[in-house]
């Protein structure tokens, strides 16, 4: 585990700039545990406004649009446990492992992270030790007292994708997306009772993106390493931008969810 210490810098985050870790119902009975690690937008007082246009910041370079909210619903209507994240994704990536490129970007889908064309070492640590690592430890403690205190237990990450790169032209024609790695269990269960009652939607496996140990870090982390059933949510951003977007999209996934949970319960062998 990295400290400040290790980053040879004084603290980045000051009084006034929000805690990177957000609890909501943190007590839910639920046996899915959310996560939502691209929830926020805020930006360290420390780095001024990245020197990035407050346009640019709208998009889904700063944040997993609708994410945040779609999770807080989900959270209500389950019952469930849910960790969000304040920080904008471009001043660290919290769903990146330390060592991978993106984890700190210098450019995104075609605009420019001024700020970050000469982050240094130092300050890439300290960002990580300051916002990143926070963030899984709660997320690390929190799983450990649940799976201490035994009883059912499911990784649910929730995220959001723009249907088109800008810089690359790319479509995205599918509203969901669910994710995984090594273990495609519960991805593979959820697609079968989500799309038994949405027969409207496009559901993809392993789509916008595969999830790996680079690329990734929630679900081979918390998810494969604990052997905890799991998978990274991917729903289109334009269907869950606003608040009813938002209530539409928890009421299809909420059923499904825990209908997928029961029935990998029941599973004598959790296959």
């Amino acid at each position: 585990m990295l400290s400040l210490a290790d980053s040879d810098m004084s603290r980045l985050l000051n009084a006034g700039d929000p805690d990177p870790v957000e609890w909501i119902n943190a007590t839910g009975r639920s046996p899915i545990f959310l996560t939502c690690e691209h929830a926020g937008r805020a930006v360290p007082t420390a780095l001024g406004d990245l020197g990035v246009a407050s346009a640019e910041m709208d998009r889904h370079i700063a944040y997993d649009v609708g994410a945040e909210g779609l999770a807080r619903r989900l959270a209500e209507r389950l019952d469930a446990a849910l960790i969000l994240q304040r920080y904008s994704r471009l001043v660290i990536d919290c769903n990146r492992p330390f060592e991978a490129d993106d984890c700190v970007l210098k450019q995104s889908d075609g605009t420019l992270i001024p700020a970050n064309a000469n982050v240094s070492d130092a300050q890439r640590r300290g960002r990580f030790v300051e916002i990143h690592q926070p963030l899984h430890e709660a997320i690390s403690v929190a799983l450990e007292r649940r799976q201490a205190a035994g009883g059912p237990l499911v990784l649910v990450s929730v995220h959001s994708f723009t249907p088109l790169m800008r810089a690359t032209g790319a479509v995205r024609d599918f509203e969901l997306g669910l994710l995984y790695n090594r273990d495609a269990r519960f991805a593979e269960r959820l697609a079968e009772t989500f799309s038994a009652a949405n027969a409207d939607v496009t559901v993809r496996l392993n789509a916008p993106y595969h999830v790996d140990d680079v690329s990734d870090y929630t679900i081979p982390v918390h998810g494969e390493r604990r052997g905890i059933p799991h998978v990274l949510i991917e729903v289109r951003n334009d269907l869950i931008h606003d608040a009813s977007g938002q209530e539409a999209w928890a009421e299809r996934l909420a059923g499904p969810l825990l209908l997928a949970a029961q029935s990998l319960e029941g599973s004598s062998d959790g296959r």
